[in-house]
């Protein structure tokens, strides 16, 4: 093990920006901006709430709790339920929603831009067939040579987009627009800023890399609760700002870039043809190498993570195997379009975020709930009971007159935030509960 480094927490907290820093990353800032428009700084608010914050936190309990993974902290609750939330959220990361939008976010900006007319129709599944069988390839045969391509390849894209925002600031694009409906007062726009960090799927992507943050705490010479603890939260610290710095300044070129190539259905579109503007094709195709290069590790980390999940559990399976089956439901999921994944994506974040939210403030609140499991369960059920709601709200399944009810009766249930006042009163619950009946807190 090696010596104690008490300025370890830097490149661990670089590595963890490395970690966050995806195709969502990217894409989601810049479409946020061009529908906020003058609204532009209130959204990025909200969103900066749900897309730093939240994943600083979700970093940071699970550092606190003292446990090393999201399945042992949600055990808290109980184990049949650690093992489903777990599930979905390594599904979502993994080869239901993150991996395939590597790929079709690797395709909008590196690949379409540059392609005629008469090759759009059929470029995308063979695009894809080929990024998913080097991704799938690599997952399966782990080599030094994409940790060391990562290592490098994040500072470089980093550097170029610092050039990309600097010359945004030269020469700008445009104006900012008048807000979409969705953001059409400051309030508004924060509030759906919120709901559009959940898109970056960070908090839920957290929860699981804070694992390999706790590893290389360890690594470092530090195993003392408390001094974990701290080292993780002061690298959270690092990688957190990192992200704003860039949401806020693509968000800033998404607002003042639809006067110049108009509203887009997507934020790769964006990304690319103002790249094209600023820098001409030569510097959008350098770009477009970097972000398709960042979106390959990316989904070769994604893949290898969710299959020594699922391979935990499932012996029977080989690794090799697991990568196979996650690979070929990414390139089937993928070949209905960045589009079409963004929107199927938006229903299960729907669910899984406030148990997320909920899970954190628990694990921080540990010591003052006296780490007991009625206020843990509680809590959540009654947060699982709304968040579901929300969820099949979102997919357009919803039970008749009970929409009108709980809009008229539950505080925030019109901004998708209903959820809230569900975890406030099972946490209230869960507290009487606790101090009408003893029992030992959970680890």
């Amino acid at each position: 093990m090696q010596a104690n480094n008490k300025n370890s927490f830097i490149p661990i907290g670089l590595m963890l920006f490395a970690l966050f820093f995806g195709a969502g990353n990217l894409i989601f800032p810049g479409s946020m901006g061009q529908a906020a428009g003058q609204n532009v700084w209130w959204a990025l608010l909200g969103f900066c709430i749900t897309g730093v914050g939240l994943p600083l936190l979700a970093v940071m309990c699970i550092g606190y709790s003292g446990h090393l993974s999201l399945q042992q902290v949600a055990s808290r609750i109980h184990p049949a339920f650690a093992m489903f939330y777990s599930i979905i959220c390594y599904m979502s990361i993994g080869p239901c929603f993150a991996v395939p939008r590597t790929g079709t976010v690797s395709y909008e900006i590196a690949i379409r831009p540059f392609l005629p007319q008469d090759m759009l129709e059929y470029s995308l599944p063979v695009f894809l067939a080929v990024f998913f069988i080097v991704s799938g390839w690599l997952a399966a045969n782990p080599t030094k040579l994409v940790a060391r391509i990562g290592k490098l390849l994040t500072p470089a894209l980093v550097l170029t987009l610092v050039i990309f925002i600097i010359k945004s600031f030269i020469t700008p694009l445009g104006e900012p627009q008048a807000p979409a409906p969705a953001y059409a007062s400051p309030g508004k726009a924060i509030v759906q800023g919120i709901l559009d960090g959940y898109n970056t799927l960070d908090a839920i992507a957290a929860l699981i890399f804070a694992s390999l943050v706790i590893k290389a705490v360890h690594f470092s010479g530090i195993t003392e609760k408390n001094q974990v603890a701290l080292e993780v939260s002061k690298s959270s610290l690092i990688a957190a700002p990192l992200l704003a710095i860039i949401y806020i300044f693509i968000a800033k070129i998404g607002a003042e870039s639809v006067s110049a190539i108009g509203v887009q259905e997507t934020g790769a579109p964006i990304l690319a043809e103002s790249a094209k503007i600023l820098f001409g094709d030569i510097g959008a195709l350098l770009l477009s190498l970097m972000v398709l290069l960042a979106c390959l590790t990316t989904c070769i980390g994604l893949i290898s993570c969710c299959a020594s999940f699922v391979r935990e559990f499932t012996k029977k399976i080989p690794y090799v195997g697991l990568v196979i089956i996650f690979t070929v439901i990414s390139y089937l999921i993928g070949l209905f379009g960045l589009k079409t994944i963004i929107v199927s994506t938006i229903p299960v974040l729907m669910f899984i975020y406030p148990i997320c939210v909920a899970l954190v403030f628990l694990v921080l609140m540990h010591k003052v709930i006296g780490g007991r499991r009625c206020v843990y369960a509680w809590t959540i059920a009654f947060t699982f009971v709304m968040a579901l709601y929300n969820g099949l709200q979102t997919a357009q399944i919803a039970v008749e007159g009970l929409e009108a009810l709980l809009a008229n009766w539950v505080p925030l249930h019109r901004y998708g935030l209903g959820w809230i006042p569900f975890a406030v009163a099972g946490f209230i619950i869960g507290m009487v509960h606790k101090s009408i009946v003893k029992a030992p807190a959970v680890d």
